[in-house]
């Protein structure tokens, strides 16, 4: 009897230490999955913080490698130096989860402003490498998520390091969008970039692939062509002389002339800001006109038709409304020299 008793109260303690092994279990289950929920993506308390005072960077799991499902992971990057940016370059190996309709819903990375919260960029997918990124003060947060289905590889690199404000690239963010800037600050960014590319980047630096590719749909109408000069004759030595004359006189030739100022469009940015277009120029030395002064002014004028890219202010709303366009500039074809006070026919 005694035997059995002792036999019972082994079991029930067996059976408590079970039952609280299990509710601990469930515990820690329902804690994992809490810590998950508050890991998101908008929250900042699970972040890594890394102090950046010289070159680093930071990489998905087991880089280049397939990374880990189901995964959270959060890192802001904060420069020692109060007063510089921080710059971050994608790996060239670069691969996540693809897309769905052209947006990063599954796995992906992101970077994000700590001071605004502007979302500066989301990638997946394989098909482009992300472009530069420049924190707008001295921190910069990095978020990866994966989801529990179809990892990818090799994941994704980012290498960071210190910029100084006045030597950071023209693609470098502003402390407020572009769009937002006045119109004549804006202007003054745009004409600044070299290439298409560069400045949709640095418009639309989160679709500026889809933007390109919008612009260059065959929704337009080609209206002009360029302007050709006519041919020269050159016979003799004595004909080459008053050609050469010619050509440095009152003749037509290259100007640069702005598009804003000539349309008289202040409500408008166009790229580029300014073209080459005919205008009469040179002097009048041997001016046949018995007058006191010659002037060299256009007998001939017609319109060309220039296409340029058009950014215009969204009605309501913020950003930019952008599209390929033709302008119509005027061209002198043909120069006299008259007397001053008198126009050309």
């Amino acid at each position: 009897m005694l035997l059995f008793g002792l036999l019972l109260l082994t079991s029930a303690l067996a059976g408590q230490r079970h039952g609280t092994q299990a509710e601990s279990n469930l515990s820690s289950k329902f804690q994992y999955s809490s810590n998950k929920e508050q890991n998101g993506v908008q929250d900042p308390q699970h972040e890594r913080i890394i102090t950046v005072s010289t070159n680093g960077s930071i990489h998905s799991p087991r880089f280049p490698h397939t990374y880990p499902r189901n995964m959270v992971l959060v890192w802001r990057l904060v420069a020692a130096d109060e007063n510089v940016w921080i710059q971050l370059t994608f790996d060239e190996r670069f691969g996540l989860e693809d897309p769905e309709d052209d947006i990063c819903k599954y796995d992906f990375v992101e970077v994000e402003e700590p001071s605004d919260g502007t979302i500066l960029g989301r990638w997946c997918g394989s098909g482009t490498v992300p472009g530069k990124q420049i924190s707008k003060g001295n921190q910069i947060r990095i978020r990866f998520v994966s989801d529990e289905y179809f990892p990818s590889e090799p994941g994704f690199c980012i290498h960071y390091n210190i910029v100084a404000p006045q030597f950071t690239e023209a693609v470098s963010p502003s402390v407020s969008p572009p769009s937002a800037l006045p119109l004549d600050l804006l202007n003054n960014a745009v004409t600044a970039f070299s290439t298409l590319e560069e400045l949709i980047r640095y418009l639309e630096p989160d679709r500026w692939q889809l933007d390109l590719e919008d612009l260059y749909r065959p929704t337009w109408q080609l209206l002009g062509k360029a302007f050709v000069f006519g041919r020269k004759s050159r016979v003799v030595d004595l004909n080459l002389l008053k050609e050469e004359v010619r050509m440095y006189s009152c003749t037509p030739r290259n100007f640069s002339v702005s598009i804003r100022e000539e349309l008289k469009r202040t409500d408008t940015i166009f790229w580029p800001g300014c073209l080459l277009v005919k205008r009469c120029g040179g002097n009048c030395a041997c001016c046949l006109h018995n007058c006191h002064e010659c002037q060299c002014v256009p007998s001939k004028v017609t319109k060309k038709y220039h296409e340029v890219l058009q950014l215009r202010p969204k009605s309501g709303v913020r950003g930019l409304h952008k599209s390929l366009t033709d302008v119509a500039l005027e061209h002198h074809e043909e120069c006299d020299c008259v007397c001053r006070g008198h126009t050309g026919g």
